[in-house]
């Protein structure tokens, strides 16, 4: 029974870090693109995010909530994994140590900057460029994001090669070799974007 629960919550774990925070991931990305194009084109699509319906319940149910608990077990299973990559450097274990060291890292960085935005909106704050700008003015600060969105974006290539092979996509092994190539390129994509846009605020 509990062999069952075990592999259910991380089928969930597994699920709920591609669908749906992997497409916020994205979709946040692409909202934070617009900074390369200057002050008014990110106010503008952040101010579309903002005006979204229902937006709290949305945020809530489909970004927060699952996003909590893919932390939550994420945590587990990083601290009762077991790590043999002095015994075997294979490149497999060293993705499997760093995609728990990036979840980590991952979960600081959000944590921190959804108290540095989504939070400050409710002491009378506005998340707009102004805000990024003046978030990153330091330098510490920029180098922070940087690490964050590059270990954030690792993690998600990454978990997409498991996502892969837990869900039974990628059962050979040519299958899984051409899946690193491809989420290997999921990763410079994404993190070409994301660095691109927070360079954009500084």
């Amino acid at each position: 029974m509990a062999t069952n629960k075990e592999f259910f919550n991380r089928r969930l774990h597994s699920l709920l870090g591609v669908i749906p925070v992997g497409i916020f991931l994205i979709q946040h990305l692409v909202v934070n693109n617009f900074a390369t194009r200057g002050p008014e084109a990110f106010n503008k699509a952040a101010g579309f995010m903002e005006g979204l319906p229902f937006r709290l319940a949305l945020e809530t149910f489909i970004i927060f909530l699952p996003l909590l608990f893919h932390a939550i077990y994420g945590l587990y299973i990083a601290f009762t994994a077991k790590n043999n990559v002095s015994n075997y450097s294979y490149f497999r274990n060293w993705m499997f140590l760093l995609q728990r060291v990036s979840g980590v890292i991952t979960l600081i960085f959000v944590a921190w900057h959804v108290w540095e935005t989504r939070i400050q909106v409710f002491f009378g704050a506005h998340v707009d460029y102004e805000m990024m700008a003046n978030i990153v003015d330091n330098p510490a600060m920029l180098a922070f994001y940087i690490v964050g969105i590059l270990s954030t974006v690792f993690h998600f290539a990454n978990g997409l090669w498991s996502f892969a092979v837990s869900w039974g996509l990628t059962v050979t092994p040519r299958s899984q070799r051409i899946s690193t190539y491809v989420t290997l390129g999921v990763f410079v994509v994404l993190a070409f974007v994301g660095v691109r846009a927070i360079l954009a605020f500084a």
